[in-house]
């Protein structure tokens, strides 16, 4: 069941003006309900313009972008939309408003005019959720770059969010970041099943979602398993991006004549096949 739907989505910046910019170009893609798919793509690709018309940041400038069946160019529909869809931006502190961490988790809520019991109640669960009960009294300014990410997803969970659009979490984060947020989005993937898209330019990041799409002036060039994507590691080159480490290694080893299996991508599965090939070997 498709959760978020592009038909023939063009958007331009500029319209009409002598710098005019089709960021977007004839679209045509589908995300399933409660699947997890990382967008990657070089700069200007179109990544950062496809997350912003999934919550109505942005609408078309031609073609349609459906959200749970609801058309986002439909303004009586847009709050509901954004609901649904929570954004988390690359910067943390664009994204945090309040003094303190969980009246900050609270201002969604109380903008819907909930009783406050009822925001205690969701605040509480959203903390919960991505491992910040602790630091709930705490000033955001006194966090971590990663810890500041999950009080943004904090924030939209306690919307009763049923999507979370990431555009570049990590990309300002250091490793230790960078893990905390990945490890907070899959768990609300596995257990909450809530639909995850996630752009990225982490290649190990993409790797451990269900699906990649490729995106390169505003299409989707390539579209496929994290599996299937990196298999093509000239292509990726081709295009200026990277591959995963492991998948990197292992091809590199192929063609020098040490027989691997296709696929690999991570560095277990690399350690794994190498070992195997040294059983075969001696």
């Amino acid at each position: 069941m498709s959760f978020i739907e592009f038909h023939d989505l063009t958007h331009c910046y500029n319209l009409g003006q002598k710098n005019e910019h089709r960021a977007i170009d004839g679209l045509d893609l589908s995300i399933e309900k409660g699947s997890f798919t990382a967008i990657l793509g070089q700069n200007g690709s179109g990544k950062s313009t496809l997350a912003k018309h999934i919550n109505g940041l942005l609408l078309p400038t031609s073609g349609i972008c459906l959200v749970d069946g609801k058309d986002t160019r439909n303004l009586e529909e847009l709050w509901q939309i954004r609901r649904q869809v929570g954004m988390v931006f690359q910067n943390p502190d664009n994204q945090l408003i309040a003094a303190v961490v969980e009246d900050d988790v609270a201002f969604g809520p109380e903008n819907l005019g909930l009783e406050p019991q009822v925001i205690r109640a969701k605040v509480d669960e959203a903390l919960k959720a991505v491992n910040m009960t602790k630091y709930k009294n705490f000033a955001p300014h006194l966090l971590s770059g990663g810890q500041k990410q999950r009080i943004a997803i904090a924030g939209a969970l306690a919307m009763d969010t049923e999507c979370l659009v990431l555009d570049e979490p990590t990309a300002m984060l250091d490793p230790q970041g960078r893990a905390e947020v990945l490890r907070t989005v899959r768990k609300l993937h596995e257990e909450r099943g809530i639909t995850i898209v996630y752009i990225t330019h982490f290649m190990e990041e993409a790797a451990v979602a269900d699906r990649v799409v490729l995106m390169d002036s505003g299409r989707a060039a390539a579209d496929g398993t994290p599996r299937e994507i990196f298999a093509d590691v000239p292509g990726m080159k081709k295009r200026g991006l990277d591959v995963p480490l492991a998948a990197e290694v292992s091809w590199q080893l192929r063609r020098q004549g040490i027989k691997l299996p296709d696929g690999i991508i991570t560095e277990d599965e690399l350690v794994e096949a190498l070992e195997a090939y040294t059983c075969q070997s001696n």
